[in-house]
């Protein structure tokens, strides 16, 4: 049998997550093996999960967590469940090595992708509302990442398919994905230097008040009322990474406002959090206290342009997405004229 690949759920806003292993990415519909094992000493009073890594080396932790919880772990004659359980010196047991949800979430898979631009070394496609970026718990299938692997079989052997920046799912627009090692590296570190110029449409609730130029300079972390959620955080009291957003007031209707936003970091819901902050939470973004309306079933976000330096032909690049049918509606029903946008 070959190894199934670990793969990391994590979906941070900014960095290189971890590579997918070429190597491990066999064909996950072979049999499963079924390995018996005895506890020694130096796995003696070990969680599960640290001594199965002892003692099945060649398997992450990740994965055999992932067996684990599945029910493929037996302890001196029963299914033990639990990672955390302590083992003991002689206890014999067995774990079945098969593939799980996530391990095979790395496969291609057949999907409608605009790409708006290609060449050799990198691709910007215009994400649509609803659709996952990374693989995670809940979506190990049917994401961006799948679609990318069966758009161009080399972005396996790249760290995430040669994803550099991410869309929470139901954000539309703009991203540019890496095609080559050496694009995805320079992506990534212009991305970190503040070098690549990202911009959104938001539409807000409430009308806009005070100066239509706005800058907000508020750290961002996990919420500590509701850890489903960011919130803007006192990083003397809890943790959290500085954040920038830069907020221009292009409409302000009765029922809201349409405003630009210009992105000076890329935290997780940045722009949902500030604009929340400051009282004008996205219009149907119910996480964080966006009204509901007929108008748009979704947090009213798009990804409208994206400016960068080509990372091997030195080319300024600019792009810029349509607004989507949605936010039309949005514009169309407050009498709003969306050429400004």
């Amino acid at each position: 049998m070959r190894k199934v690949p670990s793969i990391i759920s994590a979906d941070p806003p900014e960095g290189l997550p971890g590579p997918i292993d070429p190597d491990e990415a066999g064909d996950l519909s072979e049999p499963s093996e079924t390995r018996a094992f005895v506890i020694g000493a130096a796995q003696h009073r070990q969680r599960l999960d640290r001594a199965l890594a002892l003692l099945v080396p060649e398997f992450s932790r990740s994965y055999l967590q992932q067996l684990i919880e599945a029910g493929a772990v037996q302890l001196e004659g029963r299914v033990q469940g639990k990672a955390s359980a302590i083992v003991h010196l002689g206890e014999s047991g067995s774990v079945e090595l098969r593939p799980t949800p996530q391990s095979q979430a790395f496969k291609p898979e057949a999907m409608p992708i605009v790409s708006v631009f290609e060449d050799e070394h990198l691709r910007v496609i215009d994400k649509p509302a609803g659709l996952v970026v990374h693989p995670a718990p809940g979506h190990w299938s049917g994401t961006l990442l799948n679609g990318l692997l069966d758009l161009d079989p080399k972005a396996l052997r790249l760290p995430r398919a040669g994803i550099v920046h991410r869309l929470d799912r139901d954000t539309s627009g703009l991203m540019v994905v890496a095609r080559t090692r050496a694009a995805m590296d320079a992506l990534v570190g212009a991305i970190a230097a503040r070098e690549v110029k990202r911009q959104y449409l938001a539409l807000g609730h409430r009308p806009w008040e005070g100066k239509a130029d706005r800058r907000v300079d508020s750290p961002i972390g996990r919420d500590p009322r509701n850890r489903l959620r960011m919130a803007v955080v006192d990083l003397a009291r809890h943790p959290g990474k500085p954040a920038r957003t830069q907020i221009e007031m292009l409409h302000s209707h009765a029922n809201g406002c349409a405003v630009r936003c210009t992105l000076d970091t890329g935290r997780t819901h940045q722009i949902r959090v500030h604009m929340a902050s400051i009282g004008h939470p996205l219009l149907a973004d119910s996480l964080y206290g966006g009204p509901a309306t007929p108008l748009i079933t979704r947090q009213a976000l798009h990804a409208r342009t994206l400016a960068f330096t080509h990372p091997v032909t030195g080319e300024s690049m600019a792009f810029h997405s349509p607004l989507p049918p949605d936010l039309l509606r949005v514009f169309h029903e407050w009498g709003l004229d969306y050429n400004l946008a």
